[in-house]
């Protein structure tokens, strides 16, 4: 009955924990580029992008849950006070967050909540995972910033028409959403892309679907795309800055559900219930603070670090999506508010340096640093003292 009781407990925690990421990262980054284009509103953002990320939850959030249940530490699993502590604090730094306007990186605290509970337990680092998920925390601010600045400046260089770049990066869109793993194009209990599934249909190499596929969405994509801005140019840009949206907003879901559920696994594991129920109530979760949180955040993000117009939000956008995927297909947990943010101020500062907020950016940087330090000493002091007292 104890055992039942600090399971519901641990629950309880899972479900804040994905209301906070909802409010704070999953809720508001995805569609806060359109916000500052003006293609969307504030209030139907926060709508649309709870929808996407519950699907996103369901869909391809097995990955990273799996990685944050059971591989950022070693030789023990996460017992049901362990999993309360982490979740709990790693939940108050987020919400905190929220409230004051700044966007905590969601994947640095549960990380650090994680793994500051899992030594607490005696367990030992996970040194290989740590160096997979560094490399990709790292290299996010140059890859997602870089990239957004190169497709900035190519959007406003005056001798390269819109009418046709726009389309073509559509295309390289449609690339990369061809080779994104889903649950229902796989086996029982494991996710595949499109190319993988054309594949094993057609009976022919990977290699040869995956070129013949990637360039049939991509010119279907681009060719639509073209066609759109053909009609209307402005109208155009909309659509394709609301599809990203919401191509972001489904990857948040398939990332940052992990962030609230994987410490749970390890303790339904007696119970024998199937991933996807979990992974539906998280998603749930990230709804509900989607709908109830996420507009500050999305009005941080969209107007306080950096002036967006439409060219910057796509190219703001486009990255994020890539390396959201990236990380969902690694296992790798990532913030989101990492990614956007990134990518707006490499998106903004192809229009100047007066179009980022320099001052709001440095303070986010050390508020992340901050909230992995901070999660970790207080995860593992929380949980040794609790520990010291049962």
């Amino acid at each position: 009955m104890a055992s039942l009781v600090t399971l519901v407990v641990a629950g309880g925690a899972s479900l804040f924990m994905a209301w906070a990421i909802g409010a704070g990262s999953s809720g508001s980054t995805p569609f806060a580029p359109a916000v500052g284009a003006n293609a969307i509103s504030v209030m139907r953002a926060g709508f649309v992008v709870g929808i996407l990320g519950l699907a996103g939850a369901a869909l391809q959030g097995a990955n990273v849950s799996e990685a944050v249940g059971s591989e950022l530490i070693l030789n023990v699993s996460l017992s049901p006070t362990a999993a309360v502590v982490a979740l709990t604090t790693a939940a108050i730094l987020v919400a905190l967050g929220v409230f004051a306007g700044y966007p905590i990186a969601t994947a640095f605290t549960v990380t650090g909540a994680v793994v500051g509970v899992g030594l607490a337990l005696g367990g030992d680092p996970a040194w290989a995972k740590y160096q997979q998920i560094s490399a990709l925390w790292v290299a996010t601010p140059f890859l997602g910033g870089g990239i957004a600045y190169g497709t900035a400046r190519l959007l406003r260089a005056e001798g390269v028409p819109e009418r046709f770049a726009i389309p073509a990066l559509a295309g390289v869109v449609g690339v990369i959403l061809a080779n994104v793993e889903f649950v229902f194009l796989g086996p029982s209990g494991e996710q595949a892309s499109a190319v993988a599934a054309a594949a094993t249909a057609a009976e022919v190499p990977l290699f040869t679907a995956r070129i013949g596929v990637s360039l049939a969405v991509a010119l279907v994509a681009a060719v639509a795309l073209w066609w759109d801005i053909r009609a209307n140019g402005e109208r155009g840009q909309r659509h394709f800055l609301l599809v990203l949206g919401g191509l972001v907003a489904f990857s948040a879901g398939g990332s940052q559900v992990g962030l609230a559920i994987g410490p749970l696994l390890p303790l339904l594991d007696p119970y024998d219930l199937p991933l996807i129920a979990v992974l539906v109530g998280g998603g749930i979760g990230l709804l509900i603070g989607s709908w109830t949180g996420a507009p500050r955040m999305i009005k941080a993000l969209s107007q306080d670090y950096s002036s967006l117009g439409p060219r910057r939000s796509i190219a703001a956008l486009i990255p994020s999506f890539a390396i959201a995927q990236t990380a969902v297909f690694f296992g790798i947990p990532v913030s989101f508010n990492e990614i956007i943010v990134s990518a707006i101020v490499g998106s903004g500062y192809a229009a100047g340096q007066s179009a980022v907020s320099r001052e709001k950016m440095v303070k986010t940087v050390l508020a992340w640093v901050a909230s992995l330090a901070i999660a970790l000493g207080v995860s593992y002091a929380v949980f040794a003292a609790v520990d010291a007292v049962l």
